[in-house]
C-alpha cells in the first residue's frame, strides 16, 4: 500500500522532485503546498497547487520540503521549523538512479534526485537537497539544511555546515570544511576551508563577502 506525500514549494527543485518520487514509486503524490495564493487550485508540471504551508498539519500524509535559493540559504530550515512536524511525518526520497555505498546514511526529508553518488561512509543529514550528478565521496558528512547543486564534486572527508549551498560544479578537495551558512559560487575550485556565512567563488575560490548569512 502507497503512502500520501505532500511536496512542500512549487518551483523548481519542487517539480523536480516530482519525477524522483514517481521513479521511485512508494508514494501517491497529492499535490503541491505553496503560501503564494495566485498558485492555489493551478497546476505545475501536471500537480496541482492545494493551499498554503499550514495543510500540511491538517493530514497525515508524508510531506518534503523542497525550497531553496541561493540568495536565502536558510529558507528550509525556517520552513521546516515553521511546520514543526515530528521526524517520521517527513518522507526521504531517492531517486532509483543514486548510487549508495556501504555504510551511506541519509537523513528525513531529504531528497538525492537521478545519477547521484554517494561512495562509502557518506553521511548526509535531514531536509538535505541532493541534485542530479553529484559525487559525494568516502566519508563526507553534509549538515541539514544543505544544498548541494548539480554536479558538486566532493573529496573524501569533507565537512558541510548546516544550511550551506554548493553551486553547480563546484568542486571541494578533501578534507575541507565548509562553514554553516556559506555559499560557494558555480564552478568553483575550493581548496581552502570556507568559513560560516561567507561567499566563495572562483578557481580557486575566494571569499568575496564576508560572513553574516547564517
Amino acid at each position: 500500500m502507497t503512502k500520501e506525500l505532500l511536496i512542500v514549494g512549487a518551483g523548481g527543485f519542487a517539480r523536480e522532485t516530482v519525477g524522483a518520487v514517481r521513479a521511485a514509486g512508494g508514494y501517491t503524490l497529492l499535490g503541491f503546498l505553496d503560501d503564494d495564493k495566485a498558485l492555489h487550485g493551478t497546476t505545475r508540471g501536471g500537480v496541482e497547487v492545494l493551499g498554503g504551508l499550514d495543510l500540511a498539519r491538517q493530514t497525515d500524509a508524508r510531506v518534503v520540503v523542497c525550497v531553496g535559493n541561493p540568495r536565502d540559504v536558510t529558507v528550509r530550515r525556517r520552513v521546516v521549523r515553521r511546520l514543526d512536524l515530528p521526524a517520521e511525518r517527513y518522507a526521504t526520497v531517492v531517486h532509483p538512479s543514486v548510487e549508495t555505498g556501504p555504510g551511506c546514511t541519509v537523513g528525513p526529508g531529504s531528497v538525492l534526485l537521478a545519477y547521484a553518488v554517494l561512495t562509502a561512509d557518506v553521511t548526509v543529514g535531514a531536509h538535505v537537497a541532493v541534485m542530479p550528478h553529484t559525487v559525494l565521496t568516502h566519508d563526507d558528512a553534509v549538515d541539514d539544511f544543505v544544498t548541494v547543486a548539480s554536479g558538486v564534486r566532493l573529496g573524501g572527508g569533507v565537512r558541510v555546515g548546516e544550511s550551506a549551498y554548493l553551486g553547480a560544479g563546484a568542486l571541494v578537495r578533501q578534507t575541507l570544511t565548509v562553514g554553516a551558512g556559506a555559499l560557494v559560487g558555480m564552478g568553483s575550485v575550493v581548496l581552502a576551508d570556507v568559513p560560516p556565512g561567507e561567499v566563495w567563488a572562483g578557481n580557486p575560490a575566494r571569499c568575496l563577502r564576508g560572513s553574516g548569512r547564517s
